[in-house]
């Protein structure tokens, strides 16, 4: 007798769909199949990033899987007693097929292709969808070879610095060490970001994967991923991959029956901005207070416990595997000028569609806050946005029509830093925003150098003095001169970038600095 193959329900447990009620939504569709014996299997997927519409419940038929959200703790029971997996278009939460929702159909994921779609810890879904396919091509490639075909494939770092990925691998790959390390640097802490996030508890796999690879192509043995200790859920699901990993022989010796070996372990940071930068993290790394490092010598020659180190983030990891799998073309024909590939762009702040929107670079900031976003979710106009976390200009609506890439973001004093996108309506005061920058760098600033220490303390207090009416144009130029004086003599982007939303607010927002008016 043929036994009934249950439909798959996928109930996302990502940390914001949690959050949202997504664990109570799972207990009760699956007390349901229990206790009327359903021929219904519950699949905790990740999330697909369409925030707005989470908890989303997806359907599996045979046209595809049907969506249904946000279905909210309130709704729940109703939910349920509609029989729901029998797809109802009349249902009030009907999305109908997941992949036709717009915000997710019009997006171009390569990074993310599985994101949201795979049970997260299932190597088998994982393989099933092009998993490891990048790696059985890395392993029929010389060292040299594989860091060619990331150099040809014109992929940067992820990171905010966006630095050639194939150049740092062949720094290191050229360096004569004994012991090499791939360092994985999830510390996501810019505000508006949670790409890192969404990809290690959806897609674990794809960053084993990735750092497997870069040891090969380099000669490293050892992996470490940082991961920000915010992240409690990443670093259980991070875990259990890399146990798996290592049964099914993708970790260990013999990787896939090479003579290749390759092992990763988690470290948790302690809360600390500052060592989202490379050598900061480093120094956290090795048991030490998190400050920055000077440079030379660049941790590619010296850097974990004085080895030769790749240091990458999440993303520029997992975007390995395709360009692997797929070729270096595939990937470089995506994106415009040197900016290659795709990035991940996340929508946050007071946006109507916040989510994470994978487009190849080209694209324009008023295509993300307006077709993928909605506008604002107050309904008032939109002001102010600020790209590349707390270190990132504050863009006017003049500049929305700039090219999202790297090199044309520097043309405007900005940067595309980690693709978080945070935005504002009018009613944000400026000059608020602008003091919570300097005040921002004070607190977390490692306090290594002179100019970032104390230059974020005092410039919180010329502001204060601005917008207070005392001596506004003397304080000015000294807020211009203590900007000039972080920005060149910074040890590190902490400092040196913090004057890159002050600046702009200052210029682009200059009627919320009522007493300059006045001067």
């Amino acid at each position: 007798m043929n036994k009934t193959v249950p439909t798959r329900i996928f109930i996302p447990r990502d940390t914001t769909s949690c959050s949202l009620g997504a664990d109570r939504v799972a207990e009760l569709v699956q007390q349901t199949i229990s206790e009327n014996e359903l021929p219904l299997q519950v699949v905790r997927n990740g999330s697909r990033g369409l925030y707005w519409l989470e908890p989303m419940i997806e359907v599996e038929t045979e046209a595809g899987r049907i969506a249904y959200g946000p279905v909210t703790d309130d709704c729940i029971e109703d939910f349920i007693a509609s029989q729901f997996w029998k797809p109802n278009e009349n249902h009030p939460l009907y999305l109908g097929l997941t992949q036709e929702i717009g915000f997710l159909k019009n997006q171009q994921r390569l990074t993310f292709a599985r994101v949201g779609v795979i049970d997260p810890l299932s190597i088998d879904d994982y393989r099933q969808q092009g998993g490891f396919v990048g790696l059985g091509s890395a392993l029929t490639l010389s060292s040299a070879e594989i860091v060619s075909v990331v150099t040809r494939s014109g992929l940067r770092g992820r990171g905010g610095a966006a630095f050639p990925t194939g150049i740092k691998w062949q720094t290191v790959l050229d360096t004569d060490s004994e012991q090499k390390y791939i360092v994985c640097n999830a510390d996501e802490g810019d505000s508006g970001t949670y790409s890192d996030r969404m990809l290690m508890e959806s897609d674990p796999f794809s960053l084993i994967e990735g750092m497997v690879i870069a040891g090969i192509a380099v000669g490293a043995n050892q992996g470490f991923i940082y991961l920000r200790e915010e992240y409690p859920l990443a670093e259980e699901i991070l875990c259990k991959a890399i146990e798996i990993a290592n049964e099914h022989g993708y970790l260990g010796n013999n990787i896939a029956g090479s003579n290749s070996s390759f092992s990763i372990d988690v470290r948790i940071g302690a809360g600390a901005y500052i060592c989202g930068e490379e050598t900061a993290m480093l120094e956290s790394l090795e048991g030490k207070r998190g400050e920055v490092r000077p440079k030379p010598p660049l941790p590619a020659i010296k850097g974990l416990f004085g080895q030769p180190s790749v240091i990458n983030n999440v993303i520029s990891l997992a975007s390995v595997p395709i360009i692997l799998a797929d070729g270096a073309e595939a990937y470089e024909c995506y994106g415009a000028g040197r900016s290659r590939g795709t990035l991940p762009f996340q929508l946050a702040g007071n946006i109507k569609y916040a989510g994470l929107v994978e487009l190849a670079f080209g694209a324009t900031l008023r295509t993300l806050l307006n077709d993928f976003g909605g506008g604002t979710r107050t309904g008032k106009s939109m002001k102010a946005v600020q790209v590349g976390g707390p270190l990132g200009a504050y863009l006017p609506e003049s500049q929305w029509d700039v090219a999202l890439d790297y090199e044309a973001f520097v043309d405007i004093g900005a940067m595309l830093g980690h693709g978080g996108i945070v935005a504002f309506d009018d009613s944000v005061d400026m000059s608020e925003q602008a003091r919570f920058s300097m005040e921002f760098c004070a607190i977390e600033s490692c306090g290594k150098c002179t100019p970032c220490r104390i230059g974020s303390v005092r410039g919180v207090e010329v502001i204060d003095n601005i917008c207070n009416g005392e001596s506004p144009s003397q304080n000015l130029q000294l807020l211009n001169d203590l900007c000039e004086t972080m920005t060149d003599a910074s040890l590190c982007a902490m400092g040196g970038m913090t004057p890159f939303p002050v600046r702009s607010a200052l210029q682009h927002f200059a009627e919320d600095f009522p007493a300059l008016d006045k001067s």
